[in-house]
């Protein structure tokens, strides 16, 4: 028996905590879209491995973004990878739709 089938469904977790609802739009309103996310990271895993995301931010409660994920863009400058939604709760893609509409303050 080979190991090999139970290799494909192992997925990292990638967990990022934001202290405030700025905090996360400033960090990645650049990097976050409807379809994905670019993770800065100076170890990017490799493209493919498939990653269960979890994103905290504060909205008007404390809000958690969460999906499956998969690496398709590994970059240098900025370290990190960029990775798809693969599969996104109904609340999760409600939640990001309000995110991505949201006005963004300049201060």
């Amino acid at each position: 028996m080979s190991n090999q089938g139970q290799r494909r469904d192992e997925r990292v977790t990638i967990n990022k905590e934001f202290e405030s609802f700025d905090a996360f739009i400033q960090e990645y309103v650049t990097n976050i879209s409807r379809t994905g996310v670019f993770v800065k990271s100076k170890q990017p895993l490799p493209i493919g491995t498939r990653v269960n995301l979890k994103f905290t931010v504060i909205m008007d409660d404390i809000e958690t973004i969460e999906g499956i994920g998969e690496v398709v863009r590994v970059q240098q400058d900025p370290p990190g990878m960029g990775v798809v939604f693969r599969e996104l709760s109904a609340y999760s893609q409600s939640l990001l739709e309000r995110l991505l509409t949201a006005p963004v303050s300049k201060g």
